[in-house]
């Protein structure tokens, strides 16, 4: 297929470098790094996506695919760019309480949809991030002690292969067990069919202390997770702020550390399980409060603009007493290092079997670390630094990474280690060979046909 026969039967449009809009279709919120595809693909619709896979394979590209951009962590040089952003369409089937959503679908459309019929998603911090790419990389939402990864919950998945097939893999199909936690790996999702869950409305929201605050407060949390029901999710992050108008005017030019929540029960119950944080002290903005499910996003209130970010994380056994100090001398306030340090509470619904079998993997973990820092660019600077030494104070308790959390500086074939247990990676190499032999979808967290190369 020549490139004019691709753009003769495309719906969409097929975009080379120096065309009008092909920036746009390269570019997502990760600015840092970016694609530079010899062909990007606008696609409308699934036919679209087949002609996109079928004219790499043809030529032997690599293919990657983009929606929102927010989880870029290998861009593509050369080869073939889908671009499934046009591809928005959300179904809600109120009476079986599932949610069918096109591939360029974001939380914030399936969010407002449901809601209309008393239901969530396990959607996730941001509700401006694309629904696929979340979910096929385990998807860690802010209900997620409580109903389990968003993986878990996944019902059906139309999926173009590397050969330019659409299936519909089920349970039973080993592509379905794939892609629920092995990323992209295995082909281009055109849609998926998710549950849905019947909350309108829950207690949550943040709480913000000032920069006195931080040692007491990450020590705090360490021990009261330990105290908290399953259906408590929370997070807390250590956050300097900018001087800028975006920001609360309580909290411009702060380092703050930053308590999230998301508790799935009565207001009452709520306050009387954060009350031992509030004891801490004063709060420079405390938003706890019984929420509709729609202001979700208000409650870690991430940035929407686009920007450079580098993102490391590890999945961690524990939350040693060692940690906050060890943290805090490394990025704390004073040292003169920009991070973002976020600590996730795991377990509960996170740690137990879904009902079909995924390759979500790590289970076990009782806490995550990620840790957010802005780089000048996809080279190794002090940013990339910085957060790998972050990462290291935690290195004794950590059991693996999270895909969802990796972004920039590609150390294959070690993130791919790191993010599956032995056995799920074994039998992701053998799906992987079945169904991608050559490697076509390999801008990722990369799982190859080669087992030796996971070693």
């Amino acid at each position: 297929m020549t490139f004019e026969t691709l753009t003769t039967r495309l719906g969409g449009v097929a975009l080379l470098p120096g065309d009008p809009g092909y920036d746009t279709a390269r570019t997502g919120i990760q600015r840092a790094y970016r694609h530079r595809p010899a062909v990007a693909v606008r696609a409308e619709g699934t036919d679209d996506v087949q002609l996109a896979v079928r004219h790499a394979a043809e030529r032997g590209l690599p293919v990657a695919v983009q929606a929102t951009g927010h989880g870029l962590n290998v861009p593509i040089d050369g080869g073939v760019l889908v671009d499934t952003s046009p591809m928005a369409e959300v179904r809600v089937n109120p009476v079986a309480g599932t949610a069918w959503v096109s591939a360029g679908t974001r939380w914030a459309q399936v969010i407002a949809e449901a809601a209309r019929y008393g239901l969530a998603p396990l959607s996730g911090s941001a509700p401006e991030v694309g629904v696929v790419g979340y979910t096929l990389c385990g998807g860690l939402g802010l209900l997620g002690r409580r109903f389990g990864y968003a993986a878990d919950h996944v019902r059906r998945v139309d999926l173009v292969t590397a050969d330019g097939e659409l299936r519909t893999v089920t349970p039973g199909d080993d592509l379905f067990w794939a892609v629920r936690g092995g990323g992209g790996n295995f082909g281009v999702v055109t849609g998926m069919e998710f549950a849905l869950f019947p909350v309108a409305r829950f207690y949550g929201g943040g709480m913000y202390f000032d920069t006195d605050r931080i040692p007491a407060v990450l020590k705090a949390y360490r021990e009261w997770t330990t105290t908290v029901p399953d259906e408590m999710s929370s997070s807390l992050g250590v956050i300097p702020l900018p001087d800028v108008p975006a920001v609360p005017a309580p909290l411009r030019g702060r380092h703050v550390a930053h308590v999230r929540i998301a508790y799935v029960g009565t207001v009452e119950d709520g306050e009387r399980w954060v009350s031992p944080l509030r004891l801490l002290g004063p709060r420079l903005v405390d938003t706890l409060g019984e929420m509709p499910y729609t202001d979700s996003g208000s409650i870690h209130n991430e940035p929407k603009q686009p920007r450079n970010f580098y993102c490391a994380n590890l999945m961690l056994s524990r939350f040693d007493s060692s940690v906050p100090d060890a943290v805090l001398d490394l990025v704390g306030p004073g040292t003169g290092r920009f991070a973002v340090v976020q600590f996730n509470h795991l377990g509960a619904a996170l740690a137990r079997p879904p009902a079909v079998a995924n390759a979500v993997s790590h289970r076990d973990a009782a806490y995550v670390l990620r840790v957010v820092t802005l780089p000048a660019g996809p080279e190794r600077d002090a940013a990339h630094e910085t957060a790998q030494a972050v990462t290291a104070t935690v290195a004794p308790w950590a059991i693996g990474q999270s895909p969802n959390f990796i972004q920039g500086e590609p150390r294959a074939p070690e993130w791919t280690r790191d993010c599956y247990d032995p056995a799920t990676l074994t039998r992701l190499t053998q799906i992987k060979a079945a169904h991608d032999p050559q490697n076509r979808f390999r801008c990722n967290v990369n799982i190859t046909a080669d087992p030796v190369a996971h070693r």
